[in-house]
C-alpha cells in the first residue's frame, strides 16, 4: 500500500484525537511507518527528528531492542492477568518496588491505571475518600489551573482548565474550581517575574477563602505546564503556593504526566522544585511509551488513611499494573538508572540544550525562549510591535508545518512553539534541532510578511 492507500483508509474508517475529522480528511494524514533513535520515518521516505519524542513520553528513544524483549518474554509467560479478586503477578509487584525506591521518600505506595488521563481519575475519587475518612466529607472542592491540562476523560478535563475541552464537554464534574495559571510571558510582563509568581500563589488562597477553606480538599497542577505551552513558573510561585497549602491543610496533587522520569533533569518535577506532594499521577515516560501504563503514586498521608481506615477502594480498571506493560515500564526504568540518563539530562543535556535554544531568542519572530532540562518553548511575536499576532494569521500552525517540512517535529500552542526531544538525544543532534527550528522560524517570517493582516482584507 502507499500513502494515498493509506490516507483513503484513515479518511474513511480513522477518527483522530484532538482533530477536526473533515480537514484532516481533506489534507490527508501524514504516515510514519518506523523509528529508530530520536527519528521517525514517513511512508514518503522523510527522516523527521522528533522534537516532542512522541507526546512527550519517548524518553529512551525508538527502537530499544531491550524493551522489546522485556515485553516478548512476559507475553510468553503471563501475557494478561488482573489485580483484582485478591491478586497479583511479579511485574506489577516488582514495579511498585522500584517506583516507590526512585519517589520521594514519603512516597510509600502505588495505584496502577492504563494512562494518565485515569491516573487523574484515581486522584479524584483518592482525594474524596481520604476526606470523608477523616470525617470531612464537605472537602469536595479540588482547584486547579486554567489552561492547565489533566487528561481528555470526563473527570481529566473538569480538572484540567482549557476552555475548549469544557466547551464540548459539559456539564463538567461539579466542585473543581480554577485560578489563573503561571504564565509570565503570556499573562504578567507588567510585574517582574518574581512578583507575578506571588501574585498567581496569591490567587490559590483568594480561591480557597472563596469556597470556604473547611471545603477545599486539594491542589492540582503540573510542576511545569506541558501541553498548556511548556510553562516555567517563576521561582517564587512554588514556594509560595506550599505555603498556601500547608496554611489551610489542603492536600497538593502534582501531575507528573509530563514531567515526571526524567523530563526536567530529575526523576520528577517534584523533586525539582521540592514539591513533596500527597499525590503525582503518572505515565507517559514511565514506559517511554513502548506499552501504555499509567499510576498514582501515594504519600502516607493518603495511603495509610486508605488502608487502615477505608476497606474497600470501590475503584480500578481491567488493565491496571497489566504484566507486560508493567515489565516494559520496570525494564525502562532500569536501562535508565543503568545509562545515568537523569543525570545527564540535569548535568550535561539539559544545560547544551538552554545554550543552544536561547540563541533562537535573537530571531526577530521570538519573543522568549525559555527551557528546563529536555522541555522548551518558543512564544512568536510580531517583531513590528513586539506583540502576539493576529490570531487570524495562524502564526503558530504555519510554524508547526514549515518544521514538518524542514524535518522537525515542534508542536505548536496557540502562538508558542514546545519542544520535548528524547532523553538520549546527542549534542550534534541538538544542534540539528536548533538549526531546522532557525529554518523554520524564517520561513514562517517570509510567509507572513507576504501575508495582508486580518483588518486589511476586511
Amino acid at each position: 500500500m502507499n500513502t494515498r492507500d493509506f490516507q483513503a483508509l484513515d479518511r474513511a474508517h480513522h477518527l483522530h484525537p484532538f482533530t477536526d475529522f473533515k480537514a484532516l480528511g481533506e489534507e490527508g494524514s501524514r504516515i510514519i511507518e518506523r523509528a529508530e533513535g530520536v527519528y521517525i520515518h514517513d511512508s514518503e521516505g522523510n527522516r523527521i527528528l522528533d522534537g516532542m519524542a512522541g507526546l512527550w513520553c519517548v524518553n529512551l528513544g525508538y527502537g530499544r531492542r531491550e524493551l522489546v524483549e522485556a515485553a516478548t518474554a512476559q507475553l510468553e509467560q503471563l501475557p494478561y492477568y488482573n489485580n483484582f479478586f485478591k491478586t497479583t503477578h511479579p511485574p506489577a509487584v516488582k514495579l511498585a518496588e522500584k517506583l516507590v525506591q526512585l519517589a520521594p521518600e514519603h512516597i510509600s505506595h502505588v495505584f496502577f491505571t492504563g494512562s494518565g488521563s485515569e491516573a487523574n481519575d484515581t486522584v479524584l475519587r483518592m482525594v474524596r475518600r481520604y476526606w470523608a475518612l477523616k470525617g470531612k466529607p464537605e472537602k469536595q472542592w479540588i482547584i486547579g489551573r486554567e489552561n492547565g491540562y489533566h487528561g481528555s476523560t470526563l473527570a481529566g478535563m473538569s480538572l484540567g482548565g482549557m476552555d475548549a475541552m469544557h466547551g464540548q464537554g459539559g456539564p463538567c464534574v461539579p466542585n473543581i474550581a480554577h485560578i489563573r495559571q503561571p504564565y509570565w510571558f503570556g499573562e504578567g510582563r507588567d510585574l517582574s517575574p518574581e512578583a507575578f509568581g506571588r501574585e498567581c500563589a496569591a490567587a490559590l488562597e483568594a480561591k480557597i477563602l472563596e469556597l470556604g477553606e473547611e471545603n477545599v480538599g486539594a491542589f492540582i497542577a503540573e510542576p511545569v505546564q506541558g501541553a498548556g505551552g511548556a510553562i516555567m513558573p517563576p521561582e517564587s510561585y512554588w514556594p509560595a503556593v506550599k505555603a498556601v497549602l500547608a496554611k489551610y491543610d489542603i492536600l497538593l496533587v502534582a501531575d507528573e504526566v509530563i514531567c515526571g522520569f526524567g523530563r526536567l533533569g530529575e526523576w520528577f518535577g517534584s523533586v525539582h522544585y521540592d514539591l513533596k506532594p500527597d499525590l503525582m499521577p503518572i505515565a507517559k515516560g514511565l514506559s517511554s511509551g513502548y506499552l501504555p501504563i499509567g499510576g498514582v503514586l501515594v504519600g502516607e498521608r493518603v495511603a495509610n488513611t486508605l488502608i487502615e481506615e477505608g476497606g474497600e477502594f470501590f475503584h480500578g480498571f481491567t488493565y491496571s499494573g497489566h504484566p507486560t506493560c508493567a515489565a516494559v515500564a520496570l525494564k525502562n526504568l532500569e536501562l535508565m538508572e543503568a545509562e545515568g540518563v537523569v543525570e545527564r539530562v540535569r548535568d550535561d543535556l539539559g544545560p547544551y540544550l538552554a545554550k543552544r535554544w536561547s540563541e533562537l531568542a535573537e530571531h526577530p519572530l521570538v519573543g522568549q525562549a525559555r527551557s528546563l532540562g529536555l522541555m522548551g518553548a518558543l512564544e512568536l511575536i510580531d517583531p513590528a510591535t513586539g506583540e502576539r499576532f493576529d490570531k487570524a494569521l495562524g502564526a503558530g500552525n504555519l510554524c508547526r508545518d514549515f518544521c514538518f517540512e524542514s524535518g522537525l517535529v515542534m508542536r505548536s500552542v496557540g502562538d508558542t512553539m514546545i519542544i520535548s526531544p528524547p532523553l538520549v538525544i546527542s549534542h550534534a543532534e541538538i544542534d540539528e534541532l536548533v538549526s531546522k527550528a532557525r529554518a523554520a522560524l524564517d520561513a514562517t517570517a517570509a510567509r507572513l510578511a507576504r501575508t495582508p493582516q486580518p483588518e486589511e482584507t476586511a
